[in-house]
């Protein structure tokens, strides 16, 4: 917001600067004026955009690597979020910046089992990041709620419509839910957004077989939804989950 009202000023300023000069009217003020705006904010945006690539990837480093414990990986998750919140900040300056924190913080809290965090973070979250509104269709399934959960898993889809994962895990929820033709519709709707995906056409194919739908082939990416528990190879050595930073593609 305050990039584009900076830029507006200097727009203003310029074309009124002409007029008020005497070089030309109000009218010949308009173009250099406009050229301006753009430019100034292009370079306040592309200042935002490098200070969030700085944040993130500070975000990225805690984050990375094996915890020893479930200690160790929940004091990771709260630092990463401490980070993360501290870039709410940038929501004043540029546009979708706060949507799309929201959405790393609550995939953040959800993968810590911080549900009513992550509920609360996800409300605000961008509706572009499909993760984040996956991770808040399969929050609402855990909470036995089903209307929002097909909602979340609909703005999931539409957003991510080339992410077999998203798919397969909405399939997934609804199957569990006893909704068996509706995850057959859902599947083959991903495999027509995904026709040379073999991982969707098998996963159509099982249902379809009346075979159980197995989430095996979208592992380890499947784990991050704490539907399932993982196989004990996937924890660390004190029993916590690696928790994995998943930003949007």
């Amino acid at each position: 917001m305050y990039n584009l009202l900076i830029a507006l000023g200097v727009g203003l300023v310029i074309t009124l600067g002409i007029k008020l000069s005497g070089i030309g009217s109000i009218w010949a003020g308009i173009i250099p004026g406009t050229i301006a705006f753009a430019v100034t904010y292009l370079v306040l945006a592309r200042r935002i955009g490098n200070q969030l690539q700085v944040l993130m990837g500070s975000v990225q480093k805690e984050l990375q690597g094996q915890p020893t414990s479930q200690k160790e990986a929940q004091a990771r998750v709260e630092r990463a979020i401490k980070m993360l919140e501290s870039g709410l900040s940038y929501d004043k300056w540029q546009f979708m910046v706060g949507p799309e924190i929201h959405s790393q913080i609550g995939m953040l809290k959800y993968m810590s089992k911080d549900l009513d965090g992550a509920q609360a973070h996800f409300a605000k979250a961008s509706p572009r990041n499909y993760m984040a509104k996956a991770m808040q269709g399969a929050l609402h399934y855990q909470r036995k709620d089903f209307g929002s959960m097909k909602q979340s898993f609909e703005a999931a889809v539409t957003a991510g419509k080339k992410e077999p994962l998203i798919w397969a895990v909405y399939a997934w929820c609804l199957v569990q839910n006893k909704e068996k033709e509706e995850a057959l519709r859902v599947l083959g709707r991903g495999v027509e957004a995904n026709p040379s995906d073999e991982k969707l056409k098998n996963s159509l194919s099982a249902l379809q077989n009346d075979k159980k739908l197995k989430m095996k082939p979208y592992e380890p990416m499947w784990w991050q939804f704490g539907l399932e528990a993982p196989p004990p190879q996937m924890l660390g050595g004190g029993g916590g989950r690696r928790v994995q930073f998943t930003p949007r593609r």
